[in-house]
């Protein structure tokens, strides 16, 4: 029996938003419209619209101008379809709604752009029978099994222009400048804008620090007559100690042999994680005493997310874009669309779900920055 004409698509955007977005939104419907003519719905809020059943129609006057704007057009959420909270309270899987709208709608397939969440929930409606391809969104860079994602290079050079800027103050009022930039398990945009923004101190996810060693390295500037530092630290950033007690509940957790021994040890790590949000203003505090100098903090929090998308997002949103329709006409489901060097590939999602990509520790970034003397904090 042949199979029926691909006629009708929808896209989403989810989890957070990203400068580039609405690049990748325009790059999938001018493709879908202008060379395959096809009728393109946009999907409110992520997957909260495909079950409420909000769309809107996107044809050529809906993405004109849209190549620049920075968030979504379409707006975003974070729910997880398959584990959502009804009128009462009560966590239910709301898949099969979701089946039921995406048919209502007469959908052929749908593409979602997003992160590590909106893979995992992707896969979660392929396993339902839905014929998805995603694109891969995030300022963190941590989706895995691509390259890159829409929305890193924009953050990277807000998070180095925060840096170029933090110098002059540090250096005019004989500081330690410490920038807090966004990463809570991965440290790329941290060590790339470190890196980049000549950062004297870094802190990453994936290294603990002994906050000892970076008030050496900090002395160390000191008397050899630089009377100011620059660190620059990923929201995630643990110390050798936190990152000790997160290992241990996580291993008690998994080795848990009841539901009330696994809900202990969660509640701890919850609490834990609650704890380190203030991470970043003790370690100002304690770098003061360790060093006698004044310490100030800049969170630089959702201003990453912001603003025009830079040429760099602009070009692989509508890359990957493209490409995206392309598999869709050829029938290529369950798969995320990768850039891979100067190729964009399809991988299976379900090899993306679940995981996240941190930096490798003989990664060349961190080798760099070991070469010009950057403290990472372990030595």
């Amino acid at each position: 029996m042949p199979m029926s004409k691909i006629k009708r698509i929808g896209i989403l955007t989810a989890g957070g938003d990203a400068p580039g977005l609405n690049a990748a939104v325009r790059g999938v419907g001018k493709t879908a419209l202008g060379r395959h003519g096809l009728e393109v719905i946009g999907i409110r809020d992520g997957y909260l619209g495909l079950l409420q059943n909000r769309t809107i129609p996107l044809d050529s006057k809906a993405l004109a101008g849209i190549l620049t704007v920075g968030g979504t057009i379409l707006g975003t959420s974070r729910i997880k379809p398959h584990r959502m909270a009804d009128e009462d309270g009560n966590v239910r899987d709301m898949r099969d709604a979701i089946v039921k709208n995406y048919e209502k709608l007469g959908l052929d397939a749908l593409v979602c752009i997003g992160g590590g969440g909106t893979n995992l929930n992707a896969q979660k409606l392929c396993e339902k029978g839905l014929n998805i391809v995603t694109l891969p969104k995030t300022i963190d860079n941590d989706v895995a099994m691509t390259d890159t994602a829409i929305g890193f290079d924009t953050a990277l050079g807000i998070a180095t222009e925060a840096l170029d800027r933090l110098h002059s103050t540090a250096h005019s009022h004989h500081r330690i400048i410490i920038a807090e930039i966004m990463g809570h398990r991965a440290g790329w945009l941290t060590l790339g804008a470190g890196v980049a923004g000549g950062a004297d101190v870094i802190l990453i996810p994936e290294i603990p620090y002994d906050e000892k060693n970076v008030a050496k390295a900090i002395r160390r500037r000191s008397a050899n007559g630089t009377n100011f530092s620059i660190i620059a630290v990923a929201e995630g950033a643990l110390s050798s100690e936190d990152a000790a007690r997160f290992k241990a509940l996580k291993h008690r957790k998994s080795k848990a042999e009841d539901q009330e021994s696994r809900l202990e040890a969660k509640a701890e790590l919850t609490a834990l994680d609650k704890q380190h949000s203030g991470n970043t203003l003790r370690l100002s505090q304690q770098l003061e005493q360790l060093t006698g100098l004044e310490s100030r903090v800049t969170i630089l929090g959702y201003v990453q997310r912001g603003g025009t998308p830079s040429e760099v997002d602009r070009l692989l949103g509508t890359r990957l874009g493209t490409v995206a329709v392309d598999l869709v006409m050829h029938r290529v489901f369950g798969v995320m669309v990768a850039a891979r060097g100067e190729d964009v590939i399809p991988v299976p999602i379900k090899d993306v779900a679940g995981k996240r990509k941190e930096i490798p520790l003989d990664h060349q970034w961190i080798e760099c920055a070991r070469a010009v003397g950057t403290c990472l904090g372990d030595q």
